[in-house]
């Protein structure tokens, strides 16, 4: 493996433990699981799909979000990273000479109709909650635009097709620049990643939200995650927000937020906006059962 693939791969799976080991409000963490998912779901999923990301290349976007979902079937039999992958194969594909920002637009037009064939496949592999039906360009059919063409007839309603259809735009003009905020204002990786996803929700409420609740709890959930970021009692404000995010089983589930700070996580670290934390910063707060999850050649 060349040293970039291995930097590559180190960047994605590191990307995933933060997000996944920060205990955010509404999502899966090591103290908080769904029926259907655990933190160690989380873990085991970074661990397969690092090494196939980190091999992606411009020609085989589709080809490795599809593999990458079909190699995390064989382990997790629940959906617990289709977004995360779609959004970060574009990402990893660009060449390390050329920053996110100026490479991301270029890589997204290069998409084909192949590619959308096999995002389609991986879709029906993973079978998202919420998705429903479309009267064009539908899961269930075969696309007959390309990935990014058939990604914009859902940007209105799903975050992870409109960074596809606007270049990442969230991903470079808001999380980015939070993220750095966040983070130079408090040593803690866990709090800045924390209110990343605050910002986030409170700016665009979150999809997943929307699809399974609809529009007026995903536009609450936004007013709720701001007046967070707002209350001079923080932690008690966080609290009753998780509460609440969790009074319906997991249907409120911010998970389209929590894939968009994976991908902000990755170009962080990647174009170097945020330094790389050592790997026993943020695990030391992962209970000691669940540390042998963790990927080993990592932890060394």
């Amino acid at each position: 493996m060349s040293q970039n693939n291995q930097k590559l791969e180190y960047w994605i799976y590191l990307a995933c433990l933060m997000e996944a080991t920060a205990r955010k409000p509404g999502n899966v963490h090591p103290e908080a699981s769904f029926p259907d998912l655990t933190y160690v779901d989380f873990v085991k999923s970074a661990a397969v799909i690092a090494p196939i990301l980190a091999h992606t290349t411009p020609d085989k976007i589709g080809t490795t979000i599809r593999e990458c979902i079909s190699e995390t079937q064989q382990v997790i039999p629940s959906n617990s990273n289709l977004g995360m992958v779609l959004l970060l194969a574009p990402l990893v594909a660009i060449p390390c000479e050329q920053t996110i920002a100026a490479g991301i637009d270029s890589m997204l037009d290069q998409l084909t109709v192949q590619d959308a064939r096999e995002v389609y496949e991986a879709i029906r592999i993973a079978k998202p909650g919420g998705l429903g039906k479309t009267e064009s360009e539908d899961v269930a059919t075969e696309p007959t635009g390309t990935l990014r063409n058939v990604m914009c007839l859902a940007a209105d309603r799903d975050s992870v097709a409109s960074e596809y259809t606007h270049a990442f735009r969230i991903t470079l003009e808001s999380s980015i620049p939070a993220l750095q905020e966040f983070w130079n204002q408090d040593a803690d990786w866990e709090k800045a990643v924390i209110r990343l996803q605050l910002r986030l929700m409170s700016e665009f409420p979150d999809t997943l939200i929307a699809r399974k609740c609809g529009l007026e709890e995903a536009a609450e959930s936004a007013a709720r995650a701001r007046a967070v970021l707002e209350a001079e009692d923080y932690t008690a404000s966080l609290s009753q927000f998780d509460a609440w995010l969790r009074q319906n089983g997991n249907q409120r589930n911010p998970g389209t937020t929590a894939d968009l700070i994976v991908a902000a996580l990755f170009v962080a670290l990647r174009d170097g906006f945020i330094p790389t934390p050592e790997l026993d910063t943020i695990t030391r707060q992962i209970p000691s059962k669940l540390k042998p999850d963790l990927k080993n050649e990592y932890q060394q």
